[in-house]
């Protein structure tokens, strides 16, 4: 496998993301948190765009004692959202919010000297 630079890290916030192309397909790659993450930009559901996404909070439902509906609410969890058909997945491990059993296929990220490269 191969080493394919991406940024240097001093250049990618957190929140930020990048599209690279590689010999394996293009790969997004996730600045979160102080992590990296890489992630096939291909949807599980129908091959979708699904690293060019909006990224936002995991939606909550804030329910009373009795069950009854209180509001939303947001939690920690980041999720990618696909743009073409709104599937979600969890950001730091690329699980399907909606369906366990699909995962975007992973990547592994590599620093050194300050500079980011994602293994494909």
């Amino acid at each position: 496998m191969a080493e394919i630079f991406v940024v240097k890290t001093s250049e990618f916030a957190d929140g930020d993301r990048r599209i690279v192309k590689t010999p394996r397909g293009e790969i997004g790659v996730f600045a979160h948190e102080g992590g990296y993450y890489a992630y096939a930009n291909t949807c599980a559901h129908t091959d979708g765009p699904v690293c060019e996404g909006l990224l936002i909070p995991k939606v909550l439902e804030v329910l009373n004692e009795d069950k009854t509906y209180v509001g939303h609410t947001f939690s920690d969890q980041m999720n990618i959202v696909c743009p073409w058909h709104g599937w979600e997945y969890d950001l730091k491990t690329g699980a399907c919010i909606g369906a366990k059993q699909h995962k975007l296929k992973k990547f592994d990220t590599v620093v050194r000297s300050g500079d980011l490269y994602v293994v494909a």
